[in-house]
């Protein structure tokens, strides 16, 4: 999910959108027209897998006997987002694991509480179902962050060491979520404002330079179109006031992995001050900090980035 910056100018678009309910004005027909089948589903590459709570879209690359990177995208650009990550690092000889999060994507939307147990359940049972024995590297982005942080924790015998992008530190609270907390309210804003029009205008937000990815908010309208998707993201919003990510990164301290964190100068999303909180949680973390760059910053700055992943992951997969 988008960090606290974000989730505000998410107040202010909502806020429009109330004043349109309550203004009386004609109501904005709904974009999810289609069921996310298996007709809908030969549109897309990659693999799918039947879980306890849902089929998951995903992708496996890379060379069969390589070592195993778990990338975990963020609240709500689905596995996309990797494309670049996976294919560099699948070329330089590591094996990659990327999948939509339930709700976004084409992974199917279960009628369910999206907290982050959802989402840390979701990833244990991909691993398991795939049967994917090996330690692994767990590559968390924005609010994949705590959902890295959960998973490493709680199965740090399986795991390498992770890596943080952008990621989610501080609590979100109800009043940066208002009015999408209100029963009904929050249902008709969603659905009504900021599925067709605030969230695809918010991605370009994410780039230093988003005049680079002028197809960016087409991508992304794609996943609107299946039913179910407001539901989700409304109740993945609604559950983030609950969770307090710092707690699960000081379990993940108490596990002495190595962790390396990326951020970029220009992240409208997570400020400095969400990063210097991490630090001060995980004070042997190595940091990279990316100038020119926003909250996508492995993705708008790749050539810089994709190197420091590399050199971390010989390290500790060597």
């Amino acid at each position: 999910m988008r960090g606290r910056r974000g989730c505000l100018k998410w107040g202010m678009g909502v806020v429009i959108g109330l004043l349109l309910l309550l203004g009386g004005l004609e109501i904005f027909s709904g974009v999810e027209n289609r069921e996310l089948d298996q007709f809908a589903r030969t549109e897309v590459g990659g693999s799918f897998i039947e879980l306890d709570q849902g089929v998951v879209h995903y992708y496996l690359e890379g060379p069969d006997d390589a070592p195993l990177v778990v990338l975990i995208h963020g609240f709500s650009v689905p596995s996309y987002v990797w494309e670049p990550t996976a294919a560099y690092l699948n070329k330089n000889g590591y094996r990659t694991l990327r999948y939509d999060l339930y709700g976004r994507g084409y992974s199917d939307r279960p009628d369910l509480v999206y907290d982050i147990t959802l989402f840390e359940s979701q990833l244990a049972g991909l691993i398991d179902r795939m049967q994917l024995n090996e330690p692994v590297t767990v590559v968390g982005l924005s609010m994949g962050g705590p959902v890295a942080a959960r998973y490493v924790h709680q199965h740090s015998d399986q795991v390498n060491g992770v890596i943080f992008i952008s990621p989610v530190v501080t609590q979100v609270t109800s009043g940066v979520i208002f009015p999408l907390n209100l029963p009904g309210i929050g249902e008709y804003v969603m659905s009504a404002v900021m599925e067709p029009i605030i969230l695809p205008k918010l991605q370009l937000d994410d780039f230093a330079h988003p005049e680079n990815f002028p197809d960016w908010e087409a991508k992304y309208r794609v996943q609107m179109q299946f039913k179910g998707t407001g539901r989700a993201l409304l109740s993945t919003i609604r559950e983030l006031v609950k969770l307090n990510p710092e707690v699960e990164y000081q379990a993940l301290q108490r596990t002495d992995l190595p962790v390396m964190l990326i951020w970029g100068e220009g992240d409208q999303s997570i400020g400095f001050d969400q990063i210097e909180v991490l630090q001060q949680i995980l004070p042997d973390s190595m940091i990279r900090i990316v100038e020119d760059a926003g909250h996508l910053v492995h993705y708008e700055r790749s050539d810089e980035v994709n190197p420091e992943l590399i050199d971390y992951l010989d390290r500790i997969s060597r």
